[in-house]
């Protein structure tokens, strides 16, 4: 039987090298927030043949200095191909900024036969008004869900339960937001996406535990709460690592093919996926028993 309690040092020294890094790589690389949330402009191309993304994303940098989206589209219907560029920023492009860019792609990809189709402009306020609404519906959701685990798990103490899952979910949260910082990609809808996600994922691993510490609590009557947890953890171990691995090569697939195929939108998508149900399965089983114990123990000494 492993014995999560007494190597919670270890775990709890794994999370705060992590943490580390990703504060390190927020202060290095900083917070890329997508069009989506900071506003900027919108261009779209029509062209034929191939053209390469990666290439138009960063001639498009290289020309306006902002950070620039790249998407490639097919209309089944009419067969027609499209690029679209979304640039973001705090204004949309300008005639003579428009006008150079039109120039450096189509002088840059002359066999595409590029032709521009449409551009709008994203104003920053409503940018800004969505990132807010992501954040409330994160914050929102995991306040409901610990007040779902307080009264679930009255008979293992719900507050501590409660607080106890908040700090995973928060856990999980930073790590699914330093992947984006690491990894240089955008804040956009996609991280809402995997938050949200993660949060319900690691949640269900946290509250399969904590079941299982209140069915065998009557069985530890007169065992240690250490025992029982660390037991029930191990009980639920293989539950836990079954569910991460086949849920996770899934999302290794839809990685492998978006860097294949190199959809970036799916990339912003999987990898912080990945990570996060990794984190996810880590935090529960790592760090939620150990920390229960810890405030088991502390009660216990308060009382004394």
């Amino acid at each position: 039987m492993i014995k999560f309690y007494e190597k919670r040092k270890i775990f709890f020294a794994i999370s705060l090298i992590i943490m580390i890094i990703g504060v390190v790589s927020l202060f290095t690389n900083g917070i890329n927030l997508s069009i989506q949330f900071k506003g900027g402009a919108i261009i779209k191309y029509s062209y034929t043949g191939e053209i390469d993304a990666g290439k138009v994303s960063d001639k498009a940098t290289e020309v306006l200095n902002r950070n620039t989206e790249v998407q490639l589209t097919d209309d089944l219907a009419t067969g027609s191909k499209k690029i679209v560029l979304n640039l973001s920023g705090n204004s949309g492009l300008e005639a003579g900024e428009q006008e150079e860019l039109d120039r450096a792609l189509k002088e840059g990809f002359p066999e595409a036969d590029l032709t521009l189709a449409e551009s709008n402009v994203v104003e920053p306020f409503i940018g800004n008004r969505f990132l807010i609404n992501g954040l409330t519906a994160i914050a929102l959701t995991s306040l409901f869900i610990i007040i779902y685990v307080r009264f679930r798990f009255k008979k293992i103490s719900g507050t501590s339960a409660g607080v106890i899952g908040l700090v995973a979910l928060l856990h999980d949260i930073l790590i699914v937001f330093f992947t984006f910082i690491i990894f240089k990609m955008p804040i956009n809808d996609s991280f809402i996406a995997v938050t949200l996600t993660i949060i319900g994922y690691s949640i269900n691993d946290t509250i399969v535990i904590y079941d299982r510490i209140r069915e065998n609590k009557p069985y530890f009557e007169k065992k240690s709460f250490e025992e029982l947890v660390d037991t029930s953890i191990n009980q639920t171990l293989s539950r836990s690592i079954k569910t991460s691995v086949t849920t996770g090569l899934s999302i290794v697939i839809v990685c492998v093919l978006a860097y294949i195929y190199n959809i970036d939108s799916i990339k912003t998508f999987a990898i912080p996926m990945l990570v996060g149900i990794v984190s996810g399965c880590y935090s529960t089983v790592c760090l939620a028993g150990p920390m229960l114990v810890m405030w088991h123990n502390k009660k216990q000494e308060s009382a004394l």
